[in-house]
């Protein structure tokens, strides 16, 4: 597997974590809002085993956390009730994921654009 496809995996991992539009307004503080810590482990397929990525919600808004890689996109927005659907690309490729947040934690499910690789993330609140 490419480093731009693996790129957009853990993008997409750490961002699944954290976007579906479930009727939050952009302009509205979410009680998501924070800088997140997100695990995307792969189950199946030729991606690197394990990723730990750093994620910021901004008023309902995914985006890149302190330190992230910045070369990738990240789309995505977290539902009023925590769900999520997260859209990572670099390039041609991508992966996305969806989910569930808690308070302080999350977990889902996510898949590269290819089908080439799947597995689960899991997120915890850092700020």
């Amino acid at each position: 597997m490419t480093r731009a496809v693996r790129t957009a995996v853990l993008g997409l991992m750490a961002i699944s974590m954290l976007a579906f539009a479930g009727g939050v307004s952009a302009q509205a503080q979410s009680r998501y809002d924070g800088v997140w810590s997100v695990v995307i482990v792969t189950e199946r397929g030729t991606c690197d085993r394990a990723y730990r990525y750093p994620v910021r919600i901004a008023r309902g808004i995914v985006g890149h956390g302190p330190g992230a890689d910045t070369a990738f996109n990240i789309s995505g927005r977290v539902g009023r009730g925590g769900s999520v659907h997260v859209s990572v690309k670099r390039g041609g490729q991508g992966a996305s994921g969806h989910g569930r947040l808690s308070r302080d934690t999350g977990s889902g499910r996510w898949k590269s654009s290819s089908n080439e690789c799947s597995g689960y993330w899991t997120a915890e609140r850092r700020g």
